[in-house]
């Protein structure tokens, strides 16, 4: 009997979930603008949506969800972050939308990730007509768990960028605030010596006219 190896398990579980029907990305969206994303869904399918604000302004915008028929199925305004699961009641082009017209100088930086139908078994697992070998089980863990650290891994990111450039605008805020402060220092010392200069001034008095 032919036996595959555990890397090819392996293997198959990371291209899997590579070609799994899901979007992932981050965007930029400029201040007063709207950005739509477009997917198509079958009926019945269920899809999941996740968002979070990474950096500008107050982190949130605005966010809605649209069906075919020009249904609302989604809708929040000024959100940092949240997550939506529904089921497609028909077949067609769904809208996602983020909305940032409330701002009028703020760039936001966007991540969204948006997964459609359920997650595909491994190849040959779906319709498997007998009891699962231990390897087979075992790569059936593998794949779970490699996706399980794939989220992992990218809230870590968002937390990480935006702690990154909280840090930087804070720091970018202690320079500016340092830079005023050796100003009014500087323009303090100047005024004292000019004030101190002018008691040692030689200008005549009236007791030396006398």
């Amino acid at each position: 009997m032919f036996v595959r190896p555990l890397s090819f398990f392996i293997l198959v579980s990371i291209i899997n979930g590579i070609l799994t029907k899901s979007v992932e990305l981050t965007f930029e969206l400029p201040d007063s603008a709207v950005e739509c994303f477009y997917q198509e869904i079958e009926k019945n399918t269920s899809a999941a949506l996740e968002y979070q604000v990474i950096t500008g302004g107050q982190y949130d915008v605005d966010v809605k969800v649209e069906g075919p028929n020009k249904q609302i199925l989604y809708q929040q305004q000024k959100m940092q972050y949240d997550s939506h699961q529904f089921t497609a009641q028909q077949t067609g082009v769904y809208k996602v939308c983020f909305s940032n017209e409330f701002s009028t100088f703020s760039h936001k930086l966007v991540y969204m990730e948006l997964n459609v139908g359920p997650e595909e078994p491994l190849p040959g697992m779906g319709d498997h007509a007998t009891v699962l070998t231990q390897l087979e089980t075992s790569a059936e863990e593998i794949h779970s768990a490699l996706n399980k650290i794939i989220d992992h891994q990218t809230h870590h990111r968002l937390r990480e960028a935006q702690g990154r450039k909280r840090a930087e605008d804070l720091n970018e805020r202690v320079f500016w605030w340092s830079m005023g402060e050796t100003l009014a220092i500087v323009c303090v010392a100047f005024a004292q010596v000019m004030v101190l200069k002018n008691f040692f001034s030689d200008r005549p008095t009236l007791y030396n006219r006398m």
